[in-house]
């Protein structure tokens, strides 16, 4: 199974230009309570960022402008893909760490979260997440 999972907006417009709108309702498009909405912008050259994973919160990651790389891991597996679409957004369940690299001078990174922030969740250390994820040393 694929950690890459996307979820298209729809967008709307007219000569005048585009929309997306992110409704709470019965129909959707994000597929959990939006708690805290954050966007990461002017991530200068060569910086990476994330390099955590979350207990519970999940999230959706929109490139509104411009593009970054996103790697996701769940312990078993690594995978990476390109954000550069605003009418796609990566979701990101809990317990999968995430390294955003490559940002575009103009990349705008949209993050919706389940949960307002919690230090307590997060788990800042690989070697920590891969214990939780990954808890038995399989030797022979």
């Amino acid at each position: 199974m694929s950690l890459v999972k996307w979820i298209n907006f729809q967008s709307l417009g007219d000569e005048r230009g585009s929309l997306v709108a992110l409704e709470i309702g019965m129909e959707k498009a994000v597929p959990f309570d939006i708690k805290r909405v954050y966007y990461i912008y002017h991530t200068g050259q060569g910086v990476s960022r994330g390099f955590h994973a979350h207990k519970n919160l999940k999230q959706v990651a929109i490139c509104v402008a411009g593009s970054c790389r996103m790697v996701l891991d769940d312990g078993n597996t690594r995978e990476e893909t390109r954000l550069s679409c605003p009418t796609k957004g990566l979701l990101i369940e809990s317990m999968i760490w995430r390294e955003m690299h490559d940002f575009s001078e103009d990349c705008v990174l949209l993050v919706l979260a389940s949960e307002h922030y919690d230090e307590r969740d997060y788990i800042r250390c690989y070697a920590d997440f891969m214990a939780k994820v990954v808890p038995y040393d399989i030797r022979v």
